[in-house]
């Protein structure tokens, strides 16, 4: 066990042996001192930066800046990637609304820092049926499906319903009223009638891509 860095945090350096992910960055709340000695530090390791405002990341210097691939949308950043895990590993994010973009393009980013091939299925919506019947058969030819849905999440029903593949499932906080910022989309997903659909926390794109990338890691042996 190791003490903390010279940046006063504690980093788990040792969780990609241990559990094969590797640890990341959730930037929120952190002090700005700390958050940018991280991004000084990870400019040439594979470190994934997660829930990064625009206006934080405009804050570190421009020549450090050059150096990740940063996404406002997602808000994620990255300055080198993991190692890719072969034309297998391939996942299918799939979300209901534009409005949901910044969660299911976090479950992208994340599989694509962590070395997967993700396909995003934007605008699926089931008001429109035909948007997710029309991509079915290419959604299937994937290995493992994240549903990302807000207001009544019927997505992720409807989809485990046409899929045999392994569904992830990630509620939103989109929506008026009583969808409660996706306390109503969890409650939905949780209590699916479509078998085997695995719920995550509400807007998290990052636990999404990490499950699925434990079912492909499994797949891989």
């Amino acid at each position: 066990m190791r003490g903390a860095d010279s940046d006063g945090v504690l980093f788990d350096h040792c969780r990609g042996s241990r559990i094969g992910l590797p640890e990341a960055v959730f930037s929120p709340g952190k002090p700005w001192p700390i958050l940018l000695s991280l991004l000084e530090r990870f400019q040439s390791q594979p470190v994934l930066f997660t829930r990064l405002e625009n206006e934080i990341f405009a804050q570190a210097p421009a020549d450090l800046r050059q150096k990740y691939d940063y996404d406002p949308i997602s808000r994620t950043a990255f300055a080198v990637t993991q190692s890719d895990q072969g034309d297998f590993a391939r996942v299918a994010v799939v979300s209901a609304g534009s409005s949901d973009a910044q969660v299911a393009r976090e479950a992208a980013r994340t599989l694509f820092f962590l070395g997967y091939h993700q396909t995003l299925y934007e605008d699926s919506g089931v008001a429109g049926i035909w948007r997710l019947t029309g991509r079915l058969e290419e959604i299937n030819r994937h290995e493992v499906i994240i549903v990302v849905a807000g207001l009544d999440a019927a997505l992720a029903s409807v989809l485990g319903g046409l899929t045999p593949r392994p569904i992830i499932a990630v509620p939103t906080s989109v929506g008026y009223g009583l969808a409660r910022a996706g306390e109503s989309a969890l409650a939905s997903m949780l209590v699916s009638c479509s078998p085997g659909v695995t719920v995550m926390n509400i807007d998290n794109g990052y636990g999404a891509a990490c499950a699925a990338a434990r079912i492909l890691r499994l797949l891989a042996r």
